[in-house]
């Protein structure tokens, strides 16, 4: 009995290290995403401030259905990518390296908004991501999370010969993967019926 309460707290002590690197490694790609819009050239600046200024002028002039399906295959694309890459061994890297793009991404959005339209693109800013992005953050820390450690147990499997319940880990992956698919629709349907609504009426 011992023994298995050692192998449990083993077990949560590493699920807590592998959530603190990827949180800080979030916080790191997030910063460098801000800074980023120091280290380019002027004549980037003027074309990242023109594509924005027009990104939020023309955003309720399109095909709401288009954009809410172009959203979601974004969205699902993101989460199918590193869930798939998750079954696999050799998938680690490339979750940790699409994780951090779009931490990365997200930052550097954040800085370019704020660039373009100085204290306004603060509250811009805030209603193009609050709750939803802040949601699919979330839901990119759990996918990455359940990824990642998915691949640790697969190589810990295969090569290490550690006894693990595949087909109980195999359903909590899947669960993980319906539940992202939701939020993933939510954070959608937020974004375009109304996050766009209410930026709307700065323009």
């Amino acid at each position: 009995m011992k023994k298995g309460i050692f192998k449990a707290k083993v077990n949560v002590e590493s699920q807590k290290k592998l959530y603190v690197f990827l949180i800080g490694l979030a916080f790191l790609a997030l910063i460098l995403g801000i800074i980023f819009i120091f280290l380019i050239s002027e004549e980037n600046l003027i074309q990242i401030k023109d594509n924005i200024t027009v990104f939020f002028n023309d955003i309720n002039s399109g095909n709401k259905f288009n954009m809410l399906c172009s959203s979601i295959i974004n969205n699902f694309t993101y989460v199918l990518v590193i869930w798939i890459l998750g079954i696999s061994i050799v998938g680690l890297p490339l979750i940790l390296l699409i994780y951090c793009f779009k931490f990365f991404l997200f930052g550097f959005s954040i800085s370019s908004v704020v660039y373009t339209f100085k204290w306004s693109g603060l509250l811009r800013m805030f209603l193009h991501c609050f709750p939803h992005q802040l949601l699919f953050l979330i839901v990119m820390v759990l996918v990455t999370f359940y990824g990642s450690s998915f691949c640790i147990k697969l190589f810990n499997y295969l090569f290490l010969k550690k006894n693990i319940n595949f087909k109980e880990v195999m359903r909590k992956y899947l669960k993980i993967l319906l539940v992202s698919c939701v939020c993933c629709l939510f954070v959608s349907l937020y974004e375009i019926y109304i996050s766009y609504y209410l930026l709307n009426l700065f323009n």
